[in-house]
């Protein structure tokens, strides 16, 4: 079990389903207390999430919520 795992885009290209499946996948991993880190612009995925949001902007944190939304 890893420590942390970095997801860059996960759900990219992947289609409702596939998209739901992966993230399921991702949260049952950080269930079994792996931090899961992910990156995407994926609205609906980080909506649906209702964790931790940095919002970067230029290779700079700009927000920081615990309970995030994507905001442009």
């Amino acid at each position: 079990q890893p420590d942390i795992i970095v997801a860059d885009e996960p759900t990219g290209n992947l289609d409702p389903v596939n998209t739901y499946e992966i993230i399921e996948i991702l949260k049952k991993i950080n269930e079994l207390g792996t931090t899961v880190l992910i990156t995407t612009h994926n609205k609906g995925v980080i909506d649906s999430l209702k964790k931790r949001v940095l919002t970067m902007d230029r290779g700079r944190v700009v927000r920081d919520d615990r309970e995030g939304k994507y905001i442009l």
